[in-house]
């Protein structure tokens, strides 16, 4: 597996940095024409694997969008499609690489209105060339009523790079109507648009066209967003060896509540299942043989007001903490994150009510992180220790901003989590099934997190694992799932990784 900063697929690339890779692909002797070309070859092949023998539909904007228009649609008529094409605005004011491929259109040029929708007898395979994802303002007009007309017949639909109406960088939609489609067709590298939520679901299934660029100027642009994935982070878990020892894997220390139990348990479960040598729950002392029941796997140490949990984290081996799950909303848990932060020393993941616990004096708690911390809010925790941030912008740019603010890595939650470190890094996690949206499932990946952690991982890296790891296991599993069921699935994910870094190795060359 390859370090992503090297060139690997998982790069995502915003607006402006595609934008400057043609540029420097252009600027390296590769012409902006054949690049349309490959472009619109590309999606003329998805047209053809979507609706073989349907006629075609192909709507063109005034950009680079609609020149790949003209020449998918120039191929699907060699191939020998029945193409209609039309034109948002006046194909005399086309220009540059579009212009080109517009003259080499040898049918007849339309003008775009809502009525070329109506042909749902023909059931017409569409192919939005419209505006793609440079896109800055939203659908008006004419075309936002023949992108309603589309929605309502839901049409087989290739989209050119995004989907009209949605944002390259954010996923979201600019406005109230987007164009929906089957599948997208886009060049070199995705956007975050293609992985965050609406874009996600709009796109559908997202294929990555090869249309000419040197992967050498991934490295001249230098990406700082990719989609988590093991590429990105495997070749860092420290997998066991013969002669090794618990200590060697870290020991997390998690702290659990006197009521709601369970929210701890299961983040100590995961820690374990994840690799961590052991795991010390710290609890008050009447809820530990509730605790103590639970596993046989986990220490538990009773708590006797707050020397105890300084005694604990006296202990150097100790050197990953997880506060938050259970805890409850209280001075106590206050305190207990500050100790738990304070010097440094040791790697910490804060969750749920460790989280919001400083909803009043979020800057406290930002003045006291100093070493390796992860924060794992969800939206609602998110807005009480960031509430300046959740008007500003798009989830990947709130999630870069708190980890700015904070000093922390910010693990925001939801189907598509984004985890932004300080330094402007960013990474979102593309595999979570909707069945992790159960009471519990948070707190198992609080638990993977500090477990790898606890490993050695930097919190980067812990976090962005964490979450894909939190995913696959629960795809493995389905509908029916249950917090409980997400550690004792970890296992088989791991399995799998450490059988895909063996077979990387074995097929590198020598």
């Amino acid at each position: 597996m390859t370090d992503p900063r090297a060139g690997d697929p998982l790069a995502l690339l915003s607006v402006e940095q595609m934008y400057a890779a043609d540029r420097a692909a252009m600027a390296g002797g590769v012409s902006g024409v054949a690049l349309m070309e490959r472009a619109g070859a590309a999606v003329a092949e998805a047209v053809l694997r979507l609706g073989p023998e349907r006629p075609v539909l192909v709507l063109c904007g005034p950009g680079n969008n609609g020149g790949d228009g003209f020449v998918a649609a120039r191929l699907l008529a060699e191939a020998g499609r029945e193409v209609r094409l039309a034109l948002l605005g006046d194909p005399a004011k086309l220009s540059g690489d579009a212009a080109h491929h517009a003259a080499l259109w040898r049918g007849p040029v339309l003008p775009l209105e809502p009525a070329l929708v109506d042909e749902a007898a023909s059931r017409p395979v569409v192919l939005d060339a419209l505006f793609g994802a440079g896109l800055a303002r939203p659908l008006e007009g004419k075309v936002r009523a023949l992108v309603e007309r589309l929605t309502a017949a839901a049409p087989p639909l290739v989209a050119v790079d995004v989907p009209s109406g949605v944002s390259g960088d954010s996923g979201m939609v600019l406005g109230e109507v987007a164009v929906r489609a089957t599948v997208t067709v886009t060049f070199f590298r995705r956007k975050p648009g293609h992985l965050l939520l609406p874009g996600r679901e709009l796109c559908g299934p997202v294929t990555v066209a090869d249309i000419g660029i040197p992967e050498a100027v991934l490295a001249e642009i230098g990406p700082d967003t990719w989609e988590s994935g093991p590429a990105l982070w495997a070749h860092q878990i420290p997998w066991r060896r013969a002669g090794d020892h618990k200590y060697r894997f870290g020991h997390v220390l998690a702290l659990g509540g006197a009521t709601m139990t369970g929210a701890a348990r299961l983040a100590a479960r995961a820690a374990l299942r994840v690799g961590a040598g052991l795991v010390t729950l710290a609890a008050p002392r009447e809820a530990i043989p509730i605790y103590a029941a639970a596993s046989a796997s986990v220490i538990t140490a009773p708590l006797d007001g707050p020397e105890g949990f300084a005694g604990l984290l006296a202990d150097p081996r100790r050197n990953a903490v997880l506060l938050g799950p259970g805890a409850g909303v209280s001075p106590e848990t206050r305190d207990q994150v500050l100790a738990a932060l304070a010097g440094g020393a040791r790697a910490v993941t804060l969750d749920a009510d460790a989280l919001t616990v400083f909803e009043a004096e979020p800057e406290a708690l930002f003045a006291a992180i100093a070493g390796p911390t992860v924060l794992t809010p969800h939206e609602g925790e998110f807005a009480r220790l960031f509430p300046a941030l959740v008007e500003e912008g798009d989830k990947l740019a709130q999630a870069r901003a708190a980890a700015r603010r904070s000093g922390a890595v910010v693990l925001l939650k939801g189907a598509d989590s984004v985890i932004a470190a300080p330094d402007g890094r960013a990474a979102i996690n593309a595999n979570a099934p909707p069945e992790l949206a159960t009471a519990g499932s948070g707190d198992v990946l609080a638990g993977l997190i500090v477990g790898l952690l606890a490993q050695g991982l930097p919190p980067f890296e812990a976090a962005a694992a964490a979450a894909w790891i939190h995913g696959a296991a629960a795809a493995g599993i389905g509908p029916g799932l249950i917090s409980d069921d997400l550690p004792e699935a970890v296992p088989a994910v791991l399995r799998g990784l450490k059988a895909g870094l063996a077979e990387a190795r074995s097929e590198a060359p020598i």
